[in-house]
């Protein structure tokens, strides 16, 4: 009877804690311990960070960060972080959260356009990827790797096609390069190296164009009309004569690099710079800005014409008129400087 009693409360204690032991799992692996009021919730983790990096970013989110830290050390988490965005849904419990942290990367989509230069690129790229805004400026300006791939520093610009792109959010400076890169060659087919050929240009070269077409206007639909201008200025050794160079060339001088030139001047035109194409003939040694593609298919499909001036339409705003010869282009131009009068503009 004695061990009846005995061996009775035996199987009671063991049914006590195995009681206690599942009600501690359900507690800690079990119990939905977040503690946001959107459906969901994303954490960056940086590469290289430690536990608790993300367990100050996560305690914010959850209800018991201390149950969350205990589970995190029996999956031994606590010494495999893994880099990247990771999503907590709402109602997670502490298993499903170190689930997702320790192996859901979740990319996302970058998008850039419109950049005047590297710098400008790398600092779009930084708000969007771990890699800092240095890091990415010093890969970008590689002199190395830019010689390699027969770039310089003013077309640099010319590989990074504005678009939007999948990327892990834990992306390097150097994984940034590699794909860009990659799409530049995917970009510049056979069929866009022929069609660039056959006028005379090599994809650089069509790039450099493009940036000039771009900053003249941001109309797709004129865009070819004005590569044609352009095209036929080249075919015929004609200086360019691209406002938008002579703006470039003023913003590079301390007298106009924090200013916004509205209004091109005989002034401006007198600067001595190898994108002064009005002083030069033939295409500046760089980029201007980046392209849009629009600008980049204008120039390889541009209209076949006899036009050889445009101006802008003061009638109808961002867009042009055209004409094939000087005296055409004088009334244009003449229009268009009264409307800069009336509206005040002289510089």
């Amino acid at each position: 009877m004695y061990f009846k009693k005995i061996a009775a409360f035996i199987v009671l204690l063991g049914l006590i804690g195995s009681g206690i032991f599942s009600y501690y799992i359900y507690s800690v692996m079990l119990v939905p311990n977040t503690n946001f009021n959107s459906e969901e919730a994303y954490i960056f983790v940086a590469t290289n960070a430690r536990f608790s990096d993300v367990k100050a970013d996560l305690n914010p989110l959850l209800k018991d960060i201390e149950s969350f830290e205990v589970l995190a050390k029996q999956k031994k988490y606590i010494n495999n972080i893994k880099a990247g965005r990771f999503l907590i849904s709402k109602g997670m419990n502490n298993n499903d959260i170190i689930n997702s942290i320790r192996s859901r990367n979740l990319p996302i989509k970058i998008s850039f356009n419109n950049q005047h230069s590297i710098a400008n690129l790398a600092t779009r790229i930084s708000g969007q990827i771990e890699a800092n805004s240095s890091e990415l400026i010093r890969v970008l300006s590689d002199p190395k790797f830019l010689e390699a791939n027969g770039f310089s520093n003013e077309n640099a610009l010319a590989m990074y096609l504005p678009n939007s792109y999948e990327f892990f959010w834990n992306s390097s400076a150097l994984t940034f390069r590699s794909r860009m890169f990659k799409e530049y060659k995917r970009f510049w087919n056979k069929e866009r190296l022929g069609k660039a050929k056959n006028i005379g240009l090599s994809a650089l070269q069509v790039m450099v164009l493009a940036s000039i077409v771009h900053e003249e206007s941001k109309q797709a639909s004129e865009q070819s009309r004005i590569a044609g201008v352009y095209i036929n200025r080249l075919n015929d050794g004609w200086p360019l004569q691209a406002d938008p160079t002579i703006k470039f060339a003023a913003y590079q001088l301390p007298d106009f690099k924090n200013s916004i030139i509205k209004r091109v001047l005989n002034k401006h035109k007198l600067i001595v710079s190898p994108y002064n194409t009005y002083m030069y003939k033939g295409l500046p040694p760089g980029l201007i800005a980046m392209p849009d593609l629009s600008a980049v298919e204008a120039v390889l499909n541009h209209e076949i014409h006899s036009y050889y001036f445009f101006a802008a339409d003061a009638q109808k705003p961002g867009f042009h008129k055209f004409s094939k010869t000087l005296s055409g282009h004088n009334i244009n131009a003449k229009a268009y400087h009264s409307y800069l009068n009336r509206k005040g503009i002289k510089k």
